[in-house]
């Protein structure tokens, strides 16, 4: 059970985390925390025109958790609070109720569908997303994620 978890891909992901550390001059920063887990995160991150500018990320988290940091590190830049939204509410239902994983530049997502049957390590993988929309939020006015739907906690 656990080498389907804990696969060779997500090690390879956990093990190649990008944006680490804290910018500067941050627009916005989120801590995060899984209350079950444990993982923490600080977001920091810059916008322009309503998108991510610069992105930094301070992770304390499992392999999974730092997976799922790693790809959204390689592909936030660019990117809005509603594609952010929406690929984290689709990273939540193949989570929380085994929908098929997010598609398009956020298909590398897949490697963590084992998870599923796995509640709580759902916080883990979903930390570095909600901290994110968090702080895009403080920036954008954007809602981000219901408080209903969150599986993690704001830890300031």
């Amino acid at each position: 059970m656990l080498d389907a978890l804990y696969s060779k891909d997500v090690l390879r992901r956990a093990a190649s985390i990008g944006r680490t550390g804290r910018l500067q001059t941050p627009d916005a920063t989120s801590v995060r925390v899984s209350p079950v887990c444990g993982s923490r995160i600080t977001v920091d991150l810059s916008v322009r025109d309503g998108a991510v500018a610069d992105y930094a990320q301070d992770i304390h988290a499992c392999a999974l958790g730092q997976s799922s940091a790693a790809i959204l590190a390689s592909k936030v830049i660019g990117r809005d609070a509603a594609e952010l939204r929406d690929v984290a509410e689709a990273l939540r239902a193949m989570l929380v109720d085994g929908a098929p994983p997010p598609g398009g530049d956020w298909a590398d997502l897949a490697i963590l569908a084992p998870v599923h049957g796995h509640k709580a390590r759902h916080g883990a993988v979903m930390l570095p997303f909600e901290a994110t929309l968090e702080a895009l939020a403080a920036v954008t006015g954007d809602p981000g994620i219901p408080v209903d739907r969150q599986l993690t906690k704001n830890a300031s």
